[in-house]
């Protein structure tokens, strides 16, 4: 009796940890950890170069969201961006270091996407 108790709260406790794991779209304050890359994408047919922070993941994310675009099942890749001046200097002197990412990630949804998860970061920490 006691090992059926315990492989029913050993599988209760690794669903919750595998839902966990899933971040939610459209929501600030989501977090996601990793080695920071930064990446270059050439674009021939369109005569462009663009360059990604992407955030490698140790173990694969989910994206769960209200919009279709924001349901992602499994990344282990994140494009994460900054707006603000500080952040984006964190970014520069980060680059190829373990960090946590604290955000509002959303599914990709343009050419400029780099990632199936895309996060706007509101901080950036050395791990």
């Amino acid at each position: 009796m006691r090992r059926l108790l315990a492989g029913a709260i050993f599988a209760l406790l690794g669903a919750h940890a595998a839902r966990a794991a899933c971040l939610r779209a459209e929501t600030d304050d989501q977090v996601a950890q990793g080695k920071l890359t930064y990446v270059r994408i050439v674009d021939e047919g369109y005569n462009r170069t663009e360059h990604a922070y992407i955030l490698q993941l140790v173990a694969p994310a989910c994206l769960d969201g209200s919009d279709e675009i924001d349901k992602v099942e499994k990344s282990t890749r994140i494009h994460i961006f900054a707006m603000e001046k500080p952040l984006l200097d964190r970014l520069c002197r980060l680059i190829g270091k373990r960090v946590e990412v604290h955000g509002n990630p959303f599914g990709e949804h343009t050419a400029h996407h780099h990632a199936p998860i895309v996060m706007k970061i509101s901080k950036i920490d050395r791990l």
